[in-house]
């Protein structure tokens, strides 16, 4: 699968990276994310090269030292200035060098980090939604905090610890050249840090694993309880959730314990076994100095020398936690990044354009994971302009329409076609550029009402956005509000009402003007009052486009030119409303039922529910309606 960035950041500042390669049996997660690596390369050049650098200077001062303690401290062959200056100056170059290459390292690391958070979020916009049908949103909010930080963190610290190691080895090398055998007995223990090391590693990938599963499943018991904080309360089931998530924390916690249980088993073993290396360092090496076989300068050479060796071995252990935490984050990120959308542009899609708004059903059989047809060989015309109402018994297949048309799901067999074109055959922006929803859960995002109404053209000028809103009926509350459009709505709107919601849901969808229009219950929240006010913006919404209006109450039906009942999938009856409610006894039946929760204190049905009986020419409508955006 191809994985570009579909444009640079403004700026510039970042490289698009090459397409991620499709995964291959036992390849390391690095090798699979070098694409995303590689625009980096200088950064990391530059750093590499000053850690060799700050490595060389490390391993170089206590080989000057040693020199200083023999030939100026205790010979007097030297003046201790000159090894005095070029200590300092070796020191400077281990500042200088030790700052370069950890800003660059980390830049980079940084850099990275920000690469796969935009990839992981424009991946989660391309995903189609049978994907988010079987995830989790706390999973997904996982992979791109938790996971892509900890990869972060590796790629951050894991160079300067391989650098470490490096210098292991040039100080290594050191050693062998004053005193072979006192290197010898110093590595004694490495043989056994080795094993530890080997044992940590075996057990830390699947703990780290399960940590960042229980992790996810955590976020998304708290995203659903902070989203749904009304439900809960209204059900009072405070008590049952806090019990979820105690299980889930518990759950959490084994695993956590058990990673600590593997770093305190074999952490210090790992960390700590160099320093029996330091001791039997003393006692062989101050053998070796009273026999005059090194000198007392060689003797702190080594000494310095096995601290150079010991740091990557106490550090090791960090680096093997991180090692496992970011290969198994790496592998959770590149999960998704290795998703293929089910819905994507076919090769030579061709944009909707001039809409007209006519849309065909063609024989269309459709089915969601479980395999039961919804639609069974449906046929429907919508002609452009047309106002159509769609009833049906809950299941019947009603909403399952709606998202076909914007092609949020594609048919299993049939097509569905607009303006002549299989919606298969045009491209997604295009083609849903085109469809308005407006839907019964008017979700608004966490910005001002002005941000909100203009989300589907941001760059919309002051005075359209300010029409829309007076088309819709929005202007008069958003006025009162206190801050005007600059006020801000809260998490999903949760500052205004059903209706106000529901009004700048519908300015929304003014702004954008599409032609074709779908309104999926939109009015089902909503009290009578209100809904006799949203009405009218309605009217002003459909004007002139084709609309497929989702309906259960009677006087939304009543805003359709024609009635079209479903009815397991299928096409029961097509006509007025008048006709309808004369021939069809089924629709009669679904129109009481709909009605008939709106009881009275009593239990009777009120009044001004009998609307079943009564033709759709004789129902209130908004005398002020507006006239269209000005």
């Amino acid at each position: 699968m191809s994985l570009l960035l579909d444009e640079q950041v403004p700026g510039g500042r970042y490289a698009d990276p090459a397409p991620i390669p499709p995964p291959v049996p036992g390849q390391h997660w690095l090798r699979r994310m070098m694409p995303i690596i590689r625009p980096y390369a200088l950064l990391l050049t530059v750093g590499f090269v000053s850690a060799a650098a700050n490595m060389w200077l490390r391993v170089e001062i206590p080989s000057v030292s040693g020199r200083a303690i023999d030939r100026a401290l205790i010979h007097h062959q030297e003046p201790i200035g000159t090894y005095a200056r070029e200590l300092a100056l070796m020191g400077a170059g281990v500042l200088v060098f030790g700052i370069t290459f950890r800003y660059a390292l980390q830049r980079a690391a940084f850099e990275i980090e920000y690469t796969l958070r935009v990839l992981l979020f424009r991946q989660f916009s391309k995903l189609s939604f049978s994907f988010y049908d079987k995830v989790q949103t706390g999973q997904l909010v996982s992979r791109a905090n938790s996971d892509v930080r900890s990869v972060q963190m590796f790629l951050a610290f894991g160079p300067m610890i391989g650098v470490s190691l490096v210098s292991f080895l040039a100080a290594l090398f050191m050693m062998l050249r004053i005193h072979v055998l006192l290197t010898v007995v110093t590595l004694l223990c490495l043989p056994l840090v080795f094993a530890s090391a080997k044992k940590m590693h075996k057990w830390m990938f699947p703990v780290s694993w399960v940590v960042s599963a229980r992790q996810a499943d955590i976020a998304t018991i708290v995203e659903e309880n902070v989203g749904g904080a009304q439900v809960v309360r209204s059900f009072a089931a405070e008590a049952s959730q806090i019990t979820s998530l105690d299980r889930a924390a518990q759950r959490l916690q084994w695993a956590s314990v058990r990673m600590a249980d593997i770093r305190a088993r074999y952490g210090p073993l790992v960390q700590n076994l160099p320093r029996v290396g330091l001791a039997l360092l003393l006692l062989y090496g101050g053998h070796l100095v009273i026999d005059n076989q090194i000198t007392v300068g060689n003797l702190y050479s080594f000494t310095a020398y096995v601290m150079l060796i010991q740091l990557p071995f106490m550090m090791l252990g960090f680096l093997i936690m991180q090692a496992q935490r970011a290969s198994a984050s790496a592998q959770r990120i590149l999960e998704i990044l290795d998703e293929v959308p089910d819905i994507d542009d076919r090769p030579g899609a061709v944009d909707l354009v001039d809409c007209r708004g006519d849309v065909e059903f063609r024989g269309v059989r459709f089915s969601y994971r479980d395999g039961t047809d919804v639609l069974a060989g449906l046929d429907l015309d919508l002609r452009s302009g047309e106002t159509v109402a769609l009833v049906g018994r809950t299941g019947s297949g009603k909403s399952t329409v709606a998202r076909l048309i914007p092609r949020f799901y594609d048919v299993g067999d049939g097509s569905v076609v607009i303006d002549g074109h299989d919606v298969r055959d045009l491209t997604l922006h295009s083609l849903r550029a085109n469809v308005g929803l407006v839907l019964d859960d008017s979700f608004l995002f966490s910005g001002t009402v002005f941000e909100n109404i203009s989300f589907g053209r941001p760059d919309a000028p002051q005075e359209e956005v300010l029409a829309a809103a007076r088309a819709a009926g929005a202007e008069d509350f958003i006025d009162r509000l206190s801050d005007g459009y600059d006020t801000i709505v809260g998490e999903r709107g949760s500052t205004l009402s059903g209706g106000q919601r529901q009004r700048i849901a519908i300015a929304r969808t003014l702004l954008v003007n599409p032609r074709i229009l779908i309104l999926d219950d939109c009015t089902s929240s909503i009290d009578a009052h209100r809904e006799h006010e949203i009405h009218g913006a309605l009217k002003t919404l459909m004007a002139g486009r084709t609309t497929l209006i989702i309906a259960h109450r009677l006087s939304t039906i009543a805003l359709a030119q024609r009635v079209v009942l479903l009815d397991g999938g299928r096409i029961l009856a097509d006509g007025t409303h008048d006709q309808l409610l004369r021939d069809v006894p089924e629709y009669a039946e679904i129109l009481r039922q709909a009605e008939t929760p709106h009881h009275g204190p009593d239990g009777a049905v009120p009044d001004d529910h009998h609307l079943a009986a009564v033709p759709a020419s004789e129902l209130p409508v908004d005398d002020d309606v507006p006239k269209g955006i000005a």
